[in-house]
């Protein structure tokens, strides 16, 4: 197979969550880019026909079905809804979370249940449903899910309060690696991207902060950019990625690394 087929999604469908802005929308664009028709979900209806207005300019075919992720009870009318307009699902992109800035001994439980629910949870209880009745019984899929290089550092840059954002995606990063040993049965690749900071509604009060003391401390000595995570997604969405899973791989301008 070329390397060209090996990176086209056409045909494919996409389910991303999140994906009205940010994040989700750029890995959006990059799927749709390689061919692969897209469902968006977010919360904000607004938000979400901006984003399929946009990506129509781009010549990328998309769907928006606004769902609460953080009710459980929404997860099998999404991938019924999804099934119904797309006929399928054969990605599954885990992007929407949530963050919370609180010191421990005063960080309420009601805000580490709504960040542990946003960003763990709901990636369980996706997958579990689009696993159990679509990538299962079709013996193939890919589900790549955003964690962040917090899930494997703690806090970045010094930076202390936000332990429910670190534990919810050192948790993701966990979940990653055991659901991927559990699927690679079934020709299921299940990875993690971690980014480091990129300019998004959820950073913009930190960066507006600590923005230059963070590039300071970044090897690249700057923040991820619109093109920074399009081509690692394609990847893990791909044919390209059959023998990658269980994969946790940070996008931060090597933070990590030092």
């Amino acid at each position: 197979m070329s390397v060209k087929k090996l990176f086209d999604l056409s045909g494919r469908v996409a389910l991303i969550t999140g994906g009205s802005r940010g994040l989700g929308l750029q890995i959006g664009e990059a799927l749709g880019e390689m061919g692969a028709k897209l469902a968006i979900t977010a919360r904000k209806q607004d938000e979400l026909d901006e984003a399929v207005a946009h990506l129509k300019k781009l010549n990328i075919e998309a769907v928006a079905i606004a769902c609460d992720l953080s009710k459980p009870e929404s997860i099998d009318p999404l991938v019924d809804r999804v099934v119904k307009e797309c006929g399928t699902i054969n990605i599954l992109v885990n992007n929407a979370g949530a963050s919370w800035g609180a010191a421990t001994v005063d960080h309420p439980l009601d805000a580490w249940e709504k960040v542990i629910r946003l960003n763990l949870t709901s990636p369980f209880l996706l997958s579990q449903a689009v696993g159990k009745r679509i990538m299962i019984p079709a013996q193939r899929g890919r589900i790549v899910n955003i964690a962040s290089i917090a899930g494997m550092i703690g806090p970045s840059g010094g930076m202390n309060g936000t332990i429910a954002y670190n534990s919810s995606k050192g948790g993701a990063i966990t979940f990653t690696k055991a659901l991927a040993a559990e699927w690679a049965q079934y020709n299921i690749t299940v990875n993690a991207i971690c980014p480091g900071f990129f300019p998004t509604k959820m950073t913009k009060g930190t960066l507006d902060k600590y923005g230059d003391a963070l590039n300071e401390r970044n090897p690249m000595k700057r923040t991820g950019g619109p093109e920074d995570l399009k081509g690692l997604a394609v990847l893990l969405a791909s044919d390209a990625s059959a023998f990658i899973t269980g994969q946790a791989i940070a996008v931060d301008g090597g933070v990590t690394a030092i």
